[in-house]
């Protein structure tokens, strides 16, 4: 099957500078220090690197768990969850192509700010990674609602008309509770789903 199209070396750029700019800000909401931030094993990546499996259709990206280990250990207990944020260049694009309030910059900051607060919930055990569609559903508002005031604060161009966008475009808490993953709720960002795959 053919790989799905990918961003350009310029849009790699704003999204590095996003994810730059999304690591300070999700720290900053849970007054991390940059220590307690590096505990947090995660990578960001775009299709350019993703495995076949990674690759989805529809959301924006999603988190894939992986359990690690540190060299030269056997024990179970030196093991530990590295979290694998998945972007799916075909599915932004097309979002920013499509709607004349988007643009990349934003849009990719929301983007990776919600992810990120995924991350940190899972890691500070806020939310069980292996959870109930319902609960998984009932998560995945918590963490719009943290993300719209992470980025509220934040003084960037285009944010404002983005926030204002997502509100009219976010389903009503009752669509939420009534999904199931047959049935995915319209306009989410980084569906959850099953398997090794969180979010």
């Amino acid at each position: 099957m053919e790989r799905p199209r990918h961003f350009e070396a310029d849009q790699i750029r704003v999204m590095g500078d996003a994810a730059s700019v999304a690591e300070e800000l999700v720290a900053e909401a849970y007054k991390m220090s940059a220590n307690q931030w590096l505990r947090h094993r995660y990578d960001v990546c775009t299709l350019a690197g993703l495995e076949p499996g990674e690759i989805v259709c529809g959301p924006f990206a999603q988190i894939v768990r992986y359990r690690g280990q540190k060299h030269q250990t056997s024990l179970g207990s030196a093991s530990y969850d590295f979290y694998k944020i998945c972007l799916q260049d075909h599915a932004i694009l097309d979002a920013v192509e499509q709607r004349r309030e988007l643009s990349l910059y934003p849009f990719a900051l929301y983007v990776l700010c919600h992810e990120l607060v995924h991350v940190v919930r899972f890691s500070l055990f806020l939310q069980h990674f292996d959870a109930t569609w319902p609960e998984k559903m009932a998560e995945e508002r918590r963490v719009h609602e943290k993300t719209r005031k992470i980025l509220e604060k934040a003084s960037i161009p285009g944010l404002s008309r983005l926030l204002k966008f997502y509100r009219k475009w976010q389903p009503p808490p009752d669509a939420w509770a009534a999904a199931s993953p047959a049935d995915p709720p319209p306009g989410r960002i980084g569906g959850l789903t099953t398997g090794i795959s969180g979010l």
